[in-house]
């Protein structure tokens, strides 16, 4: 779990949070989500230590970050998964050697031993046959199982994927929502996603966080979501006629 207590951000003179207090609960998918211009970058980079907060405090099991010392921040990042937006793959190096990397870097185990734990998180994000191929050679979504496979190497307890389904198409953006929210129940990761996705917002949505300039305007989950008469959360999230038209359906299914 990481809790969130009345964190605030300012670039100079201008407030980018403005007082967020929340919990990102263990085993659960954790959506971020809000307007361009809402925060939501700032606060993921809050909660990863990449910016430090001008008040308030992130609490990694009980520890303020503000706390740790240098030794303890650096055990805390190889504790810490990450799926980057454009993936972020080495051009140069294979599939396997890119899920290799991590362990490669952060830890003195054998390379036997590495390739095997590769292999394991390979098979783990259903790519088959992939192994020996560069980057280049496989579609965007097999590059985003590559990612997690990345990620999910060190046997992380923290998962976090900025704008996972960027650049997929509907069908693949679901599949790669399932696999996520299949390994954070699976290994009991606390997994934060931030998204603009909406379709990720009602398939794996169980815990969200809406921001709006800078501020928590709502939290709840994805069945909440539909119930809501937050005038701001219905806004972004019923902008489309699509989903005006599922929540109508919902609504009158639940009476």
């Amino acid at each position: 779990m990481i809790a969130v207590n009345n964190i605030k951000k300012s670039f100079g003179e201008t407030a980018v949070l403005k007082g967020i207090s929340t919990e990102f609960e263990q085993g659960k998918t954790n959506l971020i989500i809000g307007q361009s211009g809402s925060g939501k970058t700032v606060f993921l980079k809050c909660i990863l230590g990449l910016h430090r907060v001008t008040e308030g405090e992130i609490i990694y099991k009980n520890v303020p970050l503000s706390s740790m010392q240098e030794a303890e921040q650096s055990l805390l990042r190889q504790d810490m998964g990450m799926v980057f937006q454009g993936s972020a793959l080495f051009d140069s190096m294979t599939v396997e050697e890119n899920v290799m990397f991590p362990m490669q870097m952060f830890t003195k185990a054998p390379e036997d031993e590495i390739r095997e734990r590769a292999n394991i998180a390979i098979n783990r994000v259903n790519l088959v046959d992939a192994n020996q191929k560069l980057p280049a050679e496989i579609s965007g979504g097999m590059k985003k199982r590559v990612a997690i496979a990345r990620a999910i190497v060190m046997n992380p307890s923290y998962l976090f994927c900025d704008e996972p389904n960027s650049g997929l198409d509907p069908k693949t953006a679901i599949l790669i929502d399932n696999l996520i929210q299949e390994i954070t129940q699976e290994y009991q990761i606390t997994t934060i996603i931030n998204t603009h996705d909406m379709n990720s917002v009602m398939e794996i949505g169980e815990k969200i966080i809406f921001l709006k300039e800078g501020v928590k305007a709502w939290e709840g989950t994805n069945r909440e979501i539909f119930k809501t008469d937050n005038e701001a959360v219905t806004d972004f999230v019923y902008s489309s006629e699509l989903f005006k038209k599922v929540r109508k359906v919902y609504l009158e299914e639940s009476h």
